[in-house]
């Protein structure tokens, strides 16, 4: 039985489908004890659907990209914003961006702070499938069933063949991210950045 080991995000399994709810007010954001909860939780998972009814930006996207397939409700909207803090999308953002949108549209949201309605992220293929208000949960339920009924070696046999172009370019990637993330918190912008959005004013911006 899986059981998660925060209140921050909650988890339920019936059959082979397991449903985690980020419950982390007020902006469900990331932190030292719900993101290793949720690692803890991800790496006992074997099949991965992510459905999006609200807003997911920044974590919260990076979150739905590291998923297998995103199921996403008409009313959400879909960005990576850390520049505008003066930081960078580092849990796999300008890795899996790029990869699933090309580099012009990975451009645009991380570089330009670009904000995605459901039907542009389905353009641009950033999302499977969008669905009415309501139905996102049901939609990759019945998404995440239909994979546990096929015979469980070849999902993970054919899910290693899809991954394996991606994960040979995508370590490095993900190293670099972490480095360059790292070496944001060392400079006057990220500080004037996140002062600036607590203080709900614009930056100013020394390049330092």
């Amino acid at each position: 039985m899986i059981t998660s080991p925060s209140d921050k995000i909650k988890v339920s399994v019936e059959g082979h489908v397991a449903t985690l709810t980020i419950d982390n007010p007020a902006a469900n954001t990331w932190d030292t004890e719900s993101l290793p909860a949720l690692g803890a939780i991800v790496e006992s998972l074997s099949a991965d659907v992510a459905a999006i009814n609200g807003f997911a930006m920044g974590g919260g996207l990076e979150v739905a990209m590291a998923c297998d397939i995103r199921v996403v409700e008409t009313q959400a909207k879909l960005a990576l914003p850390e520049a505008t803090v003066g930081l960078l999308p580092c849990a796999g953002g300008t890795q899996r961006l790029t990869q699933l949108v090309g580099q012009g549209w990975a451009k645009r949201m991380i570089l330009c702070g670009e904000r995605l309605s459901a039907g542009k992220a389905l353009d641009i293929g950033l999302v499977e499938e969008v669905v009415a208000t309501g139905e996102a949960l049901a939609v990759a339920t019945r998404l995440a069933t239909s994979a546990g009924a096929q015979s469980p070696s070849s999902v993970a046999a054919c899910k290693r063949l899809i991954h394996a172009a991606r994960d040979i370019t995508i370590a490095g990637g993900l190293a670099a991210e972490r480095t360059e993330f790292v070496a944001l918190f060392s400079t006057e912008d990220q500080r004037e950045g996140v002062n600036a959005f607590l203080e709900k004013r614009k930056p100013a911006w020394k390049n330092r």
